[in-house]
């Protein structure tokens, strides 16, 4: 115990995951595509390699934006990651050994 309060170990977040891998919008965007692909299976049927690829393209889709991915969650989060990044304004602020802010006194 640190002064009263617990260390906790940097991959306590996953704990709140759901199989320690998913969250709730996960599943969510899983299960609609498979669904989806499912009820147009039952309605349309395969009768061709063409219609097959398009009615399971919506769980293939599904599957691949919840797939884990290395230093993100997933690649959902990833695309969400990248468009903030994209599309908001930065405002780098330099703080190095070569700026004059009016700080340095002489």
């Amino acid at each position: 115990m640190l002064s009263g309060g617990y260390l906790i170990p940097a991959n306590s977040k996953r704990g709140q995951l759901i199989l320690n891998y998913f969250r709730m919008v996960d599943l969510i965007i899983f299960g609609v595509g498979l669904g989806v692909s499912f009820i147009l299976l039952l309605i349309i049927g395969t009768g061709s390699l063409g219609q097959t690829i398009a009615i399971l393209a919506p769980a293939a889709i599904g599957a691949l934006l919840v797939a884990p991915i290395p230093n993100y969650h997933n690649v959902l989060v990833f695309i969400t990651s990248l468009y903030t990044f994209i599309n908001n304004r930065r405002n780098y602020i330099w703080k190095g050994w070569c700026v004059t802010n009016g700080d340095n006194k002489q």
